[in-house]
């Protein structure tokens, strides 16, 4: 037997959830297709719109109930090259605003968006994940893994890097693996951060401590895999290493929860959606966990496709393709443009090259010494 469903929403990450909430608003009959998953200990810096956003859809109440704000933002060039750039400070106050954004507990995000999802009755959901799709006289068919089929006008793939929502669409995908790896966790500090989120930039990738509240603060420490391995083989060797990356300003820094290692690449698509189906997430882009961009985009495709679907008409012939067209054109110079900065902002922190290395200080020496340089930089990181 076939469910039959107007939307279809594959993953079940934040992107995805928000996603199905925004389908079932619309007034859409959805059925977000999921597998059951782990908690997701990590956090998320979101930034104004976006928090202004999941408050304005009630996806979240009161950010401040469950997050910290992120007041300021400062860069301190760590590289101990010939061509350093100034330390540098951005204040949410430059920008006539109480803070950038907050940094969120995805635990806490992942249970607000459900919670929101539970009291919509155009939504449902299933524990299964998709095994097989194809389109059929404008339909889409698609094969669960539990043996289940189901049939839908419009499907949405926030089904991560390696969408099948992706790949069964037949929308190219472009990736770029880096030498580099993520290392991630949770530290208390000998000092509070106090709203502040610091980026040691080293020739191998920034050592970020954001704020989660308290002495606490989340790591991200991007380096090569050997050098992360290297340092988490001993308690007393990733101490020593943390001290030393945080240049002693946060005293002994104390791990406390596990380390866990990825691996970065980027990921972006010729178009966000064609033949009836939708990428949002990761599904559609991905870059390094730097200048605060994966979720913040994610939220603006789901912002995006939520008015595709109010100026949509169900009742059109061929009416999920003409939002999959819709979609993919409102996306598309946002997506070019926030790929080209987080690409450009990594590669030349990378970059061996003397001109490139200059043309990184000589940018930073604008963003600090001049005002319309800086703020254009702040408006474009909230996404603006």
């Amino acid at each position: 037997m076939s469910t039959k469903t107007q939307i279809a929403v594959i993953g079940g990450g934040l992107t995805g959830k928000a996603a199905a909430v925004a389908s079932a608003r619309a007034g859409f009959e959805t059925l977000h297709i999921a597998p059951a998953a782990p908690p997701d200990r990590r956090t998320s810096a979101l930034m104004g719109p976006s928090v202004e956003y999941l408050m304005r859809t009630r996806l979240v109440v009161d950010p401040a109930t469950i997050g910290v704000p992120l007041k300021r933002i400062r860069i301190i060039d760590a590289t101990g090259r010939l061509l350093r750039a100034p330390e540098t400070v951005f204040l949410s106050g430059e920008m006539g605003l109480e803070s950038f954004g907050w940094n969120l507990p995805n635990i806490a995000l992942n249970e607000a968006f459900a919670a929101a999802g539970q009291t919509e009755a155009n939504l449902a959901t299933r524990e299964a994940s998709l095994a097989r799709a194809h389109r059929e006289d404008h339909r889409w068919s698609l094969t669960l893994d539990d043996g289940s089929e189901v049939t839908a006008d419009l499907l949405i793939g926030a089904d991560g890097k390696g969408s099948r929502v992706r790949q069964w669409a037949g929308i190219t995908v472009r990736e770029r693996k880096y030498q580099q790896a993520a290392l991630v966790c949770d530290l208390e500090l000998q000092r509070p951060l106090d709203g502040e989120s610091v980026e040691f930039h080293y020739p191998n990738g920034p050592f970020t401590l954001v704020p989660a509240g308290g002495l606490r603060a989340n790591l991200v420490w991007i380096d090569k895999p050997e050098a992360l391995e290297a340092a988490r083989q001993s308690p007393d060797t990733l101490a020593r290493l943390l001290a030393e990356k945080s240049q002693n300003l946060f005293g002994q820094p104390r791990p406390m929860t596990p380390t866990f290692i990825f691996p970065l690449s980027s990921l972006s698509v010729d178009m966000a959606g064609k033949s009836a189906a939708i990428l949002v997430g990761e599904a559609a882009h991905a870059f390094p966990p730097i200048g605060a961009q994966g979720l913040n985009l994610g939220l603006r495709d789901v912002e995006d496709l939520d008015a595709c679907l109010a100026a949509a008409n169900p009742g059109a012939y061929g009416w999920a393709d003409a939002v999959a067209r819709a979609y993919a054109t409102m996306r598309a110079a946002d997506l070019g443009r926030t790929g080209a900065f987080v690409d450009g902002l990594f590669t030349s922190l990378l970059s061996p090259h003397l001109p490139a290395q200059m043309l990184r200080s000589v940018g930073l020496w604008g963003l600090k010494t001049f005002p319309p340089m800086r703020k254009r930089a702040m408006a474009f990181g909230l996404g603006k």
